[in-house]
């Protein structure tokens, strides 16, 4: 997929980590990212190679979708979207075989607008060991208990938003955090686990369009919910809700998740127009009425205007949705043009209210992810950008270490995961390539599935998931394919 604002939606892809759930105490409740992509699980050797008829355990035929699996006890659950029939769905696999063990359709009334390669089926589920949460832009969260009988809904409809609901819930001290910027209405909450009630809700009025899912981050003796949002990073306390501080200096659509590491927090945030001899600004609303306002009523039509990246940004312009552009919505969208920062951030946030100036450590600005988060381990930054082009910073200053480029190329949606010594990269195109996790640069292996890969590869002892538009694949380690 090119570079462009089409790919948003997707994040929760957004943005993919890999989950292991094979612990069941809700103390160590698992959800996308809740391992910041590093498999805590690596029992054995993990596969070198996806080639050989040694390293398949089992490729299981399913309905496309783009959320990552995750795991518990021995289960794989996941959501998918059957297009011709409009059916938003739940599954539970074998971990051993692929089979499915149990299905369940979502209730929904009507599918949420969404990008045509983007899907409906986009956040990834959580787990606390005693039930699983689904959430869908399309309807809102279910929970499940882990045989597959609904045991409550928190209904939330479609949002005013054509490229659907990409955030994951996550889960910390019996809530479940949900966090969604759209056009208007955007929020955080917190639901109750147990009954699916509201704890709290806090508005984002400033907010627009990003699809990055929250992070905890205990810091100080309590813990601290982490939205990456247009423009600005936010923590809220986890049991009020309420905004404890803010760090501006982020990109005007950010899906990439924060990775927060004791007292540091790495930000990555990069959309299409902010990049030095490539930014996107708007004319001055006075300058937009004298040139395209033909009925001189003071607002702009759709029919009225001759601009390419205004007409691309129409919808999401138009708040009220009344067909037409008043100053307000034309002065917040060049406002957002005009404050958007793409590079990665270490920031080391300390007190209330606007950190900007205060917690910066370090900004690098090239190599910056669209979609896919970094990686840290080992005190490495890993980042994979569109094109296929990985860079590794140390962590502590920001220093470039490398700079090199994978063999698959077009868009990456999946984050990097590591585990056994190596680093595991899959593009959207469907090139499953593996890196050596060491100084030097080596590109152990690639190959190309040749079918599209949105969610990110799921590492458990020495297996590792990779799921595919059509079908779930189970791979091995051992000396046969290293």
């Amino acid at each position: 997929m090119t570079l462009s604002i089409s790919k948003a939606w997707l994040i929760s892809i957004q943005c993919c980590a890999t989950v292991s759930m094979l612990g069941a105490d809700w103390t160590s409740p698992k959800h996308f990212r809740s391992d910041a992509g590093i498999s805590q699980t690596v029992t054995g050797p993990l596969p070198q190679k996806f080639d050989s008829e040694e390293a398949l355990c089992w490729r299981k035929p399913i309905d496309p979708g783009h959320s990552t699996p995750i795991l518990h006890r021995g289960i794989m659950y996941l959501t998918t979207y059957r297009e011709a029939e409009r059916e938003l769905a739940t599954l539970a696999l074998d971990q051993n075989t692929g089979e499915v063990r149990w299905k369940q359709v979502a209730p929904t009334t009507r599918i949420e607008p969404y990008h045509q390669v983007g899907s409906p089926a986009a956040p990834t589920p959580a787990c606390d060991g005693e039930r699983l949460y689904v959430f869908f832009g399309s309807c809102g969260l279910i929970c499940y208990d882990l045989e597959g009988k609904k045991l409550w809904d928190h209904r939330m409809e479609p949002f005013q938003d054509e490229f659907g609901a990409g955030s994951s819930p996550i889960l910390a001290d019996g809530k479940i955090i949900i966090s969604q910027d759209h056009d208007i209405d955007s929020f955080v909450m917190a639901i109750d686990r147990s009954t699916g009630k509201t704890i709290w809700q806090t508005s984002r009025p400033a907010a627009v369009r990003s699809y990055s899912t929250p992070t905890v981050w205990p810091h100080n003796g309590r813990k601290q919910i982490l939205v990456a949002g247009a423009l600005e990073l936010a923590s809220y306390d986890l049991e009020t809700g309420e905004k404890l501080w803010w760090v501006n200096g982020l990109a005007r659509i950010v899906i990439p998740i924060p990775v927060a590491s004791g007292d540091t927090i790495y930000m990555a945030s990069w959309s299409p127009g902010a990049d030095a001899g490539t930014r996107i600004a708007l004319e001055s609303w006075e300058q937009a009425l004298a040139k395209w306002d033909k009925d001189k009523d003071g607002k702009l039509a759709k029919a009225e205007i001759d601009n390419r990246e205004v007409l691309s940004r129409y919808y999401r312009m138009d708040l009220d949705q009344n067909e037409k552009l008043d100053r307000t919505e034309w002065d917040r969208h060049s406002e957002i043009f005009r404050l958007a920062q793409n590079a990665i951030l270490a920031l080391k946030p300390n007190g209330r209210g606007d950190l900007t100036s205060s917690s910066l450590v370090w900004k690098y600005q090239r190599g910056i992810p669209y979609v896919s988060t970094p990686l840290l381990d080992k005190g490495i930054l890993w980042m994979v950008k569109d094109g296929g082009i990985v860079t590794k910073l140390e962590a502590a200053s920001g220093r470039v270490l490398q700079e090199e480029r994978i063999p698959g190329f077009g868009s990456y949606y999946a984050s990097p995961v590591t585990g056994d010594g190596k680093v595991y990269f899959a593009s959207e195109q469907g090139a499953v390539t593996v890196v050596a996790n060491q100084q030097e640069w080596n590109v152990l292996s690639s190959r190309e599935f040749k079918e599209k890969i949105y969610a990110t590869p799921v590492i458990d002892r020495d297996r590792i998931y990779i799921r595919t538009e059509k079908a779930l694949y189970c791979f091995k380690g051992g000396a046969a394919n290293k």
